[in-house]
């Protein structure tokens, strides 16, 4: 058995930041993830004129990374200020909505890869809650300038069928509203998601109410004040997923602790995945094992709600013994790149047939063949298709250091992970 060590969640260190930005008083946000995105996010916070302060502590026979952050409930210390988000959609998403809870100007812009990515249903619901939003160039897309006064707050409409980062981004927002908030939605993508938001929420002291609306689910959050705390970022399900694929394709045994019965983050649902298509999985309170056979069966699988390891699956589907078909994945062609395409783009160039339509792919059995990889860009695809690499020698990344932007240390872990297994093997008698 090899133990993983994985990374903060980004998902969880971007909340929060958010809520510890929002608080009354000093939160410590403890293992927070480490990476380009959340570099940006803390380089944004400062911007915006909020004290974050790094550090590392003794945590027993280990040491930890505490991030210290100086909350302002009224919104930005700073009246007006430049933020540059570079590559990151939560980033992209959450400053401009914080911003516009305080009073100033602030502009954003971000990289060309975030300039083509949508903000429409945030930007046309931070209008209707009361900040003056404009864009010097494609409306609805960064850049973007928010000019605000405070938001009052209110009774929206929202499509979060895009990306669930929208919704996200207003519940948070929603308690430093002057009337709080009640968002009606009509359609919604990457449910978990929301789940770690409500959940997180709830820990710096602010509920959120959910019930059946007239078109799809209602959320309410009343006017309240967060709470600072001690906060612990659990490991990354999303990361997590590239070293259990790899223990179900290479027939060996990964545990990573920290994701357990009680984890936040539903991308941990993969491990599901894995285990119809044959592999073991166990989960205790505080970790996830996950066995594999070598053999992998070929399944139809909805990855509406955990779409980020829709790639992972597509990379080591094609050593499955029958087609494998991921549905209702539309939101994928809307993120860092078209992920369907780039996908389907790379295992043909393996020699891999597929096909695929508007929100689903279908990979036959092969035996792949080593190829250059189009990373486009993105970090996932980049890792994916790393992890078919472990069984296809030959497989070149053309942008491998694109896993920054989520994992710097990926490839020296996938290679400790290699080195474990075929340590395990020697020792075998």
């Amino acid at each position: 058995m090899t133990v993983v060590e994985i990374p903060g969640s980004k998902s969880i260190t971007a909340r929060a930041l958010f809520l510890a930005a929002a608080a009354e008083g000093r939160t410590t946000l403890v293992d927070p993830l480490l990476s380009d995105d959340t570099e940006a996010f803390l380089a944004g916070l400062r911007e915006l004129g909020y004290v974050v302060e790094r550090s590392v502590a003794a945590d027993g026979a280990r040491s930890t990374t505490e991030w210290t952050v100086q909350g302002v409930p009224e919104g930005p210390p700073l009246r007006e200020a430049t933020v540059f988000t570079r590559d990151g959609a939560t980033t992209s998403r959450f400053l401009p909505t914080l911003a516009a809870t305080g009073h100033g100007t602030y502009a954003f812009d971000s990289s060309a890869q975030m300039r083509r990515r949508p903000m429409a249903p945030l930007t046309t619901a931070l209008r209707e809650l009361g900040a003056e939003v404009a864009f010097p160039g494609e409306p609805d897309h960064h850049p973007m300038t928010v000019t605000a006064t405070g938001l009052t707050g209110g009774t929206i409409t929202l499509d979060a069928g895009t990306s669930s980062q929208f919704l996200t981004a207003l519940l948070l927002a929603g308690p430093l509203m002057r009337d709080g908030l009640a968002v009606e939605v009509t359609d919604l993508v990457s449910v978990p998601y929301v789940g770690i938001t409500t959940a997180m929420m709830r820990a710096f002291g602010v509920d959120v109410r959910e019930t059946d609306g007239p078109t799809g689910r209602r959320f309410v959050v009343a006017p309240s004040a967060y709470q600072a705390c001690r906060y612990r970022v659990e490991p990354d399900a999303s990361s997590a997923s590239y070293f259990f694929a790899a223990a179900a394709l290479l027939g060996e045994t990964v545990t990573v602790p920290g994701l357990g019965d009680g984890a936040l983050q539903g991308d941990l649902a993969f491990v599901d995945v894995l285990a119809r298509m044959g592999a073991s999985v166990t989960r205790g309170p505080d970790a996830t094992t996950v066995t594999g056979t070598g053999r992998l069966r070929g399944i139809t699988v909805n990855m509406r709600d955990i779409s980020d390891t829709m790639p992972t699956l597509a990379a080591i589907a094609p050593f499955a013994d029958g087609p494998t078909r991921i549905e209702d994945v539309a939101n994928t062609r809307v993120k860092e790149c078209d992920r369907l395409d780039a996908c389907a783009e790379n295992l043909r160039a393996m020699g891999v047939a597929v096909t695929t339509g508007p929100d689903w792919i279908e990979i036959q059995p092969a035996a792949p063949r080593p190829a250059h990889i189009r990373c486009h860009g993105d970090h996932r695809i980049a890792m994916s298709f790393a992890v078919a690499g472990l069984r296809v020698p030959g497989v070149i990344l053309d942008d491998p250091d694109c896993v920054k932007k989520t994992f710097p240390t990926f490839h020296a872990r996938l290679a400790q992970l290699v080195a474990s297994f075929q340590a395990g093997s020697v020792r075998e008698p």
